[in-house]
């Protein structure tokens, strides 16, 4: 009988679960601007995917004789001051920026979340310790911090990724931080502690999965705003370095030529531009369809 009904319990959990999810994709797919955000998103993807199908060339190949050309059927996009194919260094350019947003969404995540479920959960000497040095860290602007931290680790895309992504952690931390606060203090959680259950456990099991929705939401932000940073970074010369095809930097390189030749700089800032856009309405629309109080 005791089988009979963990069995049943389970699949009215999974049932719940399916119900749930199919509820929350109904109200993502109502939000038009979030499902723009999401077509553009797999459009980047897919490009940095088939990058080499795309464009079949070498995008950091010079062709000096084809140096400064404007659109035409043969370079839809143009050529740049070194007559490399602008199209094909945006296709790649999409490689570097996602592997840079995916990667400071890493450092933020793992370093954050845990810091935040600690400081939300125990409180007191560990709390204040944390929070005054998540204080100390967001007296800097995000950008000015991993500038400074990329002046001190040098560039690179290693170092660019380090660097967004310690000065996104207090973000985390602050966040997971209030989401705890709330939680510890629910029936569930003080039945959990009076039967005996681990900190950990707790936090892993009844905790953590409660604020997977702002966390979800928060890194689809945060990729945009990594691609942003990664992009300022590459524009002051100090993130990737050419050849390397990188949109901040092809804007950087291009701030000679913007008034003879405007398009060298327009596409891979229009690049930026839809890219940073794309994650931000994916994620006010995740932030929609995932938090019950908000009705589509």
């Amino acid at each position: 009988m005791t089988d009979i009904a963990a069995s049943s319990a389970a699949k009215a959990g999974n049932l719940t679960a399916d119900s749930t999810l199919r509820r929350n994709w109904a109200k993502l797919k109502r939000n038009k601007a979030a499902m723009v955000g999401g077509v553009l998103i797999i459009i980047y993807l897919l490009s940095a995917l088939l990058a080499p199908v795309m464009f079949s060339g070498n995008p950091a190949a010079p062709n000096l004789m084809n140096s400064l050309e404007p659109p035409s059927f043969k370079d839809p996009l143009g050529t740049d001051e070194l007559g490399r194919s602008i199209l094909g260094r945006i296709i790649y350019g999409s490689r570097v920026s996602l592997i840079i947003a995916v990667g400071v969404v890493f450092v933020g995540l793992i370093c954050g979340i845990p810091l935040g479920l600690v400081s939300g959960y125990y409180g007191g000497k560990v709390d204040f310790i944390i929070q005054r040095a998540t204080d100390a860290m967001l007296a800097f602007p995000g950008f000015l911090l991993a500038l400074a931290l990329v002046a001190v680790l040098g560039v690179g895309i290693k170092n660019t990724v380090i660097s967004i992504g310690i000065s996104m952690i207090p973000l985390y931390i602050r966040l997971v931080r209030g989401c705890v606060l709330s939680i510890r203090e629910e029936v569930y959680v003080e039945a959990a502690r009076a039967v005996g259950t681990r900190d950990v456990q707790i936090l892993l099991r009844h905790i953590l999965p409660n604020v997977m929705v702002p966390i979800t939401v928060q890194t689809s932000l945060s990729m945009g705003t990594a691609i942003l940073f990664a992009a300022g970074l590459g524009f002051l010369g100090i993130g990737v370095q050419p050849p390397t095809p990188e949109w901040g930097a092809m804007l950087g390189s291009a701030r000679s030529y913007l008034f003879h030749a405007p398009h060298v700089a327009t596409f891979p800032g229009i690049a930026i531009f839809l890219a940073v856009l794309s994650f931000n309405l994916l994620g006010d629309g995740l932030r929609d369809a995932l938090d019950p109080r908000f009705k589509i």
